[in-house]
C-alpha cells in the first residue's frame, strides 16, 4: 500500500475525530476530508477499530515528534530554564498546531473507556509520560523522585482541558494566559525543597 496515502488518511482520521467526535469517525468522512476516492480509507482501514488504532497510532507519532523538536538534538534540557522551555513549548502546541491531535487523543482515551484493546493501546502512551518527565527533571538537574514525577505528570495533563477550550477567565484564573510564566511556577513547585 501507497505509505504517503496511508499518512494522508491518517491524518484526516485524526482531524475527523477532533472536530466531529467518536460518532463523526466514519470511513466516508475520512474520504472526504483526505479528498480521495469513497471507499479508500476502507480499503487501508478495514473495520471501525482498526481506524481508531490508525488515529492512536498517528497521534503518538505526532507527540513523539513535536517532543523531539522541543528538545532539540541534545540529551535535553541542561537546567530548570530550559526545560520550562520545553514544557511552556508543549502546551502552546495543545493550544495551536496540534490541538486536533489532542483533541483526538482525548476522543480516543474515551472510546478506550468502551474498547479494552484501545485502552490497552493507549496506556503506555499515558505512562509514558511520567518517566519521560522524571528524566527531563533529572536531565535538568533538578529533583526527579517518582513523586515529583507525577506530580508535574499530572500537573501538566490537567492543563490540557483548559488550553482547549480557552476560556480566558479560566486559563487566567490558572495561570495559563502566559505559558512560560506558568511552566516556570510549576516546576518551581513541583522541585520545591521539603519543608523543614
Amino acid at each position: 500500500m501507497n505509505q504517503d496515502r496511508r499518512d494522508r488518511l491518517r491524518d484526516a482520521a485524526v482531524a475527523v475525530l477532533a472536530e466531529s467526535g467518536g460518532r463523526g469517525l466514519t470511513h466516508r468522512a475520512v474520504d472526504a476530508a483526505a479528498d480521495v476516492p469513497t471507499g479508500t480509507a476502507k480499503n487501508y482501514f478495514p473495520t471501525r477499530d482498526a481506524l481508531l488504532r490508525a488515529v492512536a497510532e498517528r497521534c503518538l507519532e505526532q507527540y513523539r515528534a513535536l517532543a523531539a523538536s522541543l528538545a532539540g538534538a541534545g540529551p535535553g534540557p541542561a537546567d530548570a530554564e530550559q526545560l520550562a522551555a520545553l514544557l511552556a513549548g508543549l502546551l502552546r502546541d495543545v493550544a495551536g498546531p496540534g490541538r486536533p491531535r489532542v483533541l483526538a487523543y482525548l476522543e480516543l482515551q474515551t472510546e478506550g473507556t468502551r474498547r479494552p484493546w484501545l485502552a490497552a493501546l493507549l496506556d503506555p502512551i499515558a505512562a509514558g509520560d511520567f518517566a519521560a518527565h522524571a528524566h527531563l527533571l533529572r536531565t535538568a538537574g533538578l529533583p526527579a523522585g517518582p513523586e515529583r514525577a507525577r506530580a508535574l505528570t499530572l500537573a501538566l495533563h490537567g492543563t490540557i482541558p483548559h488550553l482547549l477550550t480557552g476560556a480566558p477567565a479560566t486559563l487566567a484564573a490558572a495561570g495559563l494566559d502566559d505559558l512560560d510564566r506558568f511552566a516556570r511556577g510549576l516546576l518551581a513547585a513541583v522541585c520545591a525543597e521539603e519543608a523543614r
